[in-house]
């Protein structure tokens, strides 16, 4: 394939674990964020620091980025998952933005607004389709599981969730730290995909668009998250020849989808063998008398 191609499939799956992680937290947590591009900073600049100032293998500082975003995170949730709704949302921008404003302050460790350039380019095709695969698999057996299950039981109704025996203060800490690694480790293979970053490339703005691929997609579903992404993705990169114009259509893609589909694309199913069957019937099957009139 072209790099070119290579590229985009490369952004593309980088996209896509993050967008896994932002699906966990709010798809099937319900817990409403508009902050997460802090932990895909941290991911960037602890692989960018490691590899950089300490020498160390790109493999570990990835995974040490993830880590480091993972603890974070919980320490976060500790103290602001008491809060619910709009209210935790309202309150990660103001956490997101902290931990933007510190990277771009801290001028000896992270070089400040100028950012780190010089990055070693490790992120190659087959680096990105390994760790995609790896916490593709994950995602789809944690959500199926019983961790899952605790989970949407949060998301449903918390106060049955925890007179039914579920801790839902530990489990809604740990979404928000597992969601955390999703980002931490997609900001280190962001790194060392465009070798050079900066504290603006993980602003609000970057944090809402992570936020919407997964509505966009359908909250509770994985597989929508995926979908959103590839979609919007292709959008973003297809139109960036007419630059001028491609937020535009970008928002008309979102605008049209949340008005004829307010569920999001794949709303709460996932691909499997059972949705193609349904699919297939509805395909096949007759129109009876009324439906031909």
């Amino acid at each position: 394939m072209s790099a070119y191609t290579e590229g985009i499939l490369i952004l593309l799956m980088i996209n896509g674990i993050a967008a896994m992680g932002v699906s966990l937290l709010t798809g099937f947590t319900g817990i409403f964020t508009l902050g997460h591009a802090a932990y895909l900073a941290i991911g960037s600049y602890t692989t960018a620091i490691l590899t950089l100032d300490y020498g160390m293998h790109w493999l570990p500082a990835i995974i040490a980025g993830g880590i480091l975003a993972m603890i974070l995170g919980y320490l976060i949730g500790i103290p602001t998952l008491k809060l619910f709704g709009d209210y935790y949302a309202i309150a990660s921008i103001g956490l997101a933005e902290s931990i933007r404003l510190i990277i771009e302050n801290w001028q000896s460790v992270t070089n400040g607004a100028r950012g780190i350039p010089g990055i070693d380019t490790f992120t190659t095709f087959p680096v990105a389709l390994g760790f995609f695969l790896v916490l593709a698999f994950f995602a789809f057996n944690l959500i199926n599981g019983r961790v899952g299950r605790a989970f949407m039981a949060c998301r449903d109704d918390h106060i049955a969730a925890s007179l039914l025996g579920f801790h839902t203060a530990r489990h809604r800490a740990f979404s928000l730290a597992l969601s955390a690694f999703y980002c931490g480790i997609a900001g280190g293979l962001y790194a060392g995909f465009i070798s050079f970053i900066q504290p603006i490339m993980f602003d609000m703005l970057k944090s809402t668009e992570m936020t919407a691929v997964v509505v966009f997609g359908g909250l509770g579903s994985m597989s929508g998250c995926l979908l959103g992404t590839t979609i919007i993705t292709l959008v973003t990169e297809l139109f960036r020849p007419i630059s001028q114009y491609r937020m535009l259509i970008y928002g008309l893609v979102l605008v049209l989808v949340m008005v004829l589909r307010p569920e999001g694309i794949m709303g709460q199913n996932e691909f499997n063998m059972k949705l193609f069957r349904k699919i297939a019937s509805r395909i096949g099957k007759p129109k009876t008398t009324s439906e031909r009139g």
